[in-house]
């Protein structure tokens, strides 16, 4: 039985040296022991040891024996990913993750990491971004590429089944670790897997490619958005002119204004705080008209006719 990620790889132009995201679990696995076979001598492995359970240890005891038999480097970093109170438990041990893989990959001169996300992953991202009312943005899920930290993470897995992936592991016999947290239904992404995802495939079987498909059209879309926002505010300035955002169309307004949050400010407001902003800007035709609103971590303020945009600092 073949490899499933091993024919991704073939129609994939790998960057290398390349760096495998490697956690030890079915995934990853595959995905490494497809590109140790394509790339001899020119894959590295990372592992992240999340210090949350104890048989984190074994984890990493497990995949330096595993990359030991590949002939494959294998660098590890442990993270405290432990979350803050409020903060989601999966999004704190995310960003963790990127950036001691991010981390690991600068300091042995890599600049390329492969992740195994799958179809699966893929199709999950979207469902939680539907829950949280995501723009086109959200429903994009995730892309094949994306710049974080310095470095340059792929996703070529992005079109192969979770259960190929799993069904050759077993088969083959190739050995990967199991993580308890997986079957852990307080997470979000936990129940989806096993609650949700199976009624879909009885409901829809071809569910993962429409998915796939409608990530493809709602991440175009989010270009083209993205492109007339940017025109958009060439003629505003930067920082805008609320003469120029006033002589825009509503939905262009709010296009053009997200765009400049996200770009400039890496600021994501809400959509209430949006649509309060909106207002302030078409009810503002005079010099006196005040606009100090709090958008996502910071302040977004009017000054003279410009539009100005301040980080976290408290409202009086």
């Amino acid at each position: 039985m073949e490899n499933p990620a091993a024919p991704a790889l073939a129609s994939w132009a790998a960057p290398l040296p390349l760096a495998i995201a490697y956690s030890g679990g079915a995934d990853s696995t595959a995905l490494l022991y497809a590109a140790a076979q394509r790339w001899p001598g020119q894959v590295q492995a990372l592992h992240v040891h999340h210090g949350l359970q104890r048989a984190a240890d074994d984890f990493e005891a497990h995949c330096t024996a595993i990359c030991r038999a590949l002939n494959v480097p294998l660098h590890a970093g442990r993270i405290d990913a432990r979350h803050a109170p409020g903060e989601s438990p999966e999004d704190a041990a995310r960003r963790a993750r990127y950036t001691t893989l991010a981390t690991l990959a600068k300091e042995h001169g890599l600049q390329h990491v492969a992740l195994a996300q799958h179809a699966d992953d893929q199709v999950e991202t979207m469902l939680i971004a539907l829950s949280r009312g995501a723009g086109l943005d959200g429903l994009a899920g995730m892309p094949r590429q994306i710049a974080r930290h310095g470095v340059h993470f792929h996703r070529p897995l992005l079109g192969v089944h979770a259960s190929a992936l799993r069904e050759w592991i077993v088969a083959s016999g190739t050995p990967s670790i199991d993580d308890p947290s997986n079957a852990d239904l307080r997470y979000t992404r936990n129940r989806i897997r096993q609650l949700v995802l199976p009624a879909l495939a009885n409901a829809l079987p071809q569910f993962r490619e429409t998915f796939a498909r409608s990530a493809r059209n709602a991440a175009k879309a989010s270009v083209l958005l993205a492109e007339t926002a940017a025109a958009d505010l060439a003629g505003a300035g930067s920082p805008p002119t609320l003469a120029a955002l006033r002589a825009l169309p509503r939905e262009r307004l709010a296009n053009a204004l997200r765009h400049w949050l996200k770009r400039d400010h890496g600021a994501v407001p809400s959509e209430a705080q949006l649509e309060q902003l909106l207002g302030q800007i078409e009810a503002c035709s005079t010099r006196g008209h005040r606009i100090r609103l709090k958008i996502a971590g910071g302040r977004v303020e009017r000054e003279g006719d410009v539009l100005h945009w301040y980080n976290a600092s408290p409202l009086p």
